[in-house]
């Protein structure tokens, strides 16, 4: 893990078993009871958007890019998803992301599959939309001010979610590692990777606003013409 950083994707017998039962339960809790919130979130429109997303961050997370000498990182896609469908719609696709990836790819483990979902699917998902929400209630209501508080979002949720696994590593560690050596390598690398989280986060929800601006979760309470304002060019009156 020190030599290759994955974001947060916690292999097999990494913590212990009453740190992974009780993730584990914490997991099944969120996902229970999000499938409920969900139906207030999706409708016609917005369920095919969701499961596109769930595909993106599917093959976004295959992807790994280089980030400092011997580690490398992937999207993990949280902020991007809530942003675009929903915080508890976003809850689902990353759970059924990281289900496939865990059972098809062994990316994970199943047995770490519920720290994984409370990392990624929930504490990501939690921390990033809330702060998503925080700034774009205080930042002005158009098309700049929905990616500037998507960006800042992204770019928190990585090293919200490396700090709380060395939490839990420091409760429930089960692998020969110092403490200090797995903090260093998930503090100062993750907020690297941030730094891509937030681009990739801030492209896509830009591609999407150009075009659907209404399909946006995230903007739905600015309005379409706040979102676009800084967007439109400039008319002029022609007297008749």
């Amino acid at each position: 893990m020190c030599n290759k950083v994955d974001v947060v994707h916690v292999p097999d017998g990494f913590l212990d078993v009453p740190t992974s039962v009780a993730t584990g339960a914490l997991a099944a809790g969120t996902v229970a009871l999000a499938l409920r919130k969900a139906r207030t979130e999706l409708d016609d429109l917005t369920a095919p958007l969701a499961g596109l997303t769930a595909a993106f961050v599917f093959a976004g997370q295959m992807i790994n890019f280089p980030v400092a000498a011997g580690t490398s990182g992937h999207l993990i896609g949280a902020v991007l998803t809530a942003v675009l469908v929903g915080p508890w719609t976003a809850v689902l696709c990353m759970t059924a992301v990281l289900l496939v990836q865990a059972v098809l790819f062994a990316d994970g483990g199943l047995t770490a599959l519920g720290t994984n979902v409370t990392l990624m699917a929930l504490l990501a998902v939690v921390v990033g939309y809330g702060v998503f929400r925080g700034l774009a209630a205080v930042l002005p209501r158009t098309r700049t001010g929905v990616l500037t508080a998507a960006g800042v979002a992204a770019f928190l949720s990585v090293p919200a979610a490396a700090l709380t696994f060395v939490g839990l590593f420091a409760l429930g560690g089960a692998v020969d590692l110092p403490l200090g050596t797995v903090a260093s390598a998930m503090t100062g690398v993750h907020l690297l990777i941030g730094l891509g989280e937030a681009a990739i986060t801030v492209t896509i929800i830009g591609a999407v606003l150009a075009v659907r601006p209404d399909l946006v979760h995230g903007a739905r309470g600015l309005g379409s013409a706040a979102v676009l304002e800084d967007r439109r060019p400039a008319t002029v009156e022609v007297p008749r």
